[in-house]
């Protein structure tokens, strides 16, 4: 049935949390973080949303890690097919305890893993680096999904990718505030505003989309 609402959660795994104490956790993902965002993911599947989730999933010599370049630290940039890169500490590696996604699994419908090529570095968990579609695109369709409620870490890196490349496809996209993570402030608040420029709609908490998905579901 076309136009659902589907809602998916980006990359809320240990290594990007302060609750897990991630190689790369970014600040407010605490413990409370992450049971407001599973709250509101239980509330919205309880209204019979589609739940999606999105999972980085790094082989260990993965071409974002500072450790896949001689001499170079976290944080520090390099140049990767002809852009220049952040490189990260070693995060979210296959098969790690901190690369589960720590929201109930049984909440998903799926879960699209993301960055698993190690020479190409993505953010958008609807197409990698190089322009090749994830899986994201053909399993919102087939579930005939259009609206979509987004949310997760970080704000300005896969949540801000994924929102401008579903947008851009076709889709209808909100984003809650609240429920997204971002590095710093500034990047956070640029992010959001290129967001909204580009006709995604931002709302501040789960509770002011619950009531338009409500009367947006169809009826069984």
């Amino acid at each position: 049935m076309a136009n659902k609402w589907g809602v998916i959660v980006i990359d809320v795994q240990g290594d990007f949390t302060t609750w897990k104490k991630g190689s790369l956790a970014v600040p407010g993902s605490n413990e409370a973080y992450v049971k407001s965002a599973e709250a509101a993911t239980r509330q919205l599947k309880d209204l019979g949303v589609l739940i999606f989730g999105t999972q980085d999933w790094h082989p260990p010599d993965h071409v974002s890690f500072a450790t896949s370049h001689p001499g170079k630290k976290p944080f520090e940039t390099t140049t990767i097919g002809g852009k220049t890169e952040v490189l990260w500490p070693p995060h979210c590696i296959q098969g790690t305890e901190n690369a589960r996604v720590l929201i109930d699994n049984n909440l998903f419908l799926a879960i699209v893993k993301m960055s698993q090529d190690p020479a190409v570095e993505s953010y958008s968990a609807f197409k990698d680096g190089k322009g090749i579609k994830t899986e994201m695109d053909p399993i919102l369709q087939i579930n005939g999904v259009e609206n979509i409620i987004l949310y997760g870490i970080a704000t300005e890196y896969v949540v801000r990718a994924t929102a401008l490349d579903l947008v851009e496809a076709g889709y209808k996209v909100s984003v809650i505030e609240g429920l997204c993570r971002g590095v710093t402030s500034d990047t956070a608040a640029a992010a959001l505003n290129e967001m909204r420029s580009k006709g995604i709609r931002l709302v501040a908490a789960p509770e002011d989309i619950i009531e338009e998905v409500r009367r947006g579901i169809p009826a069984p």
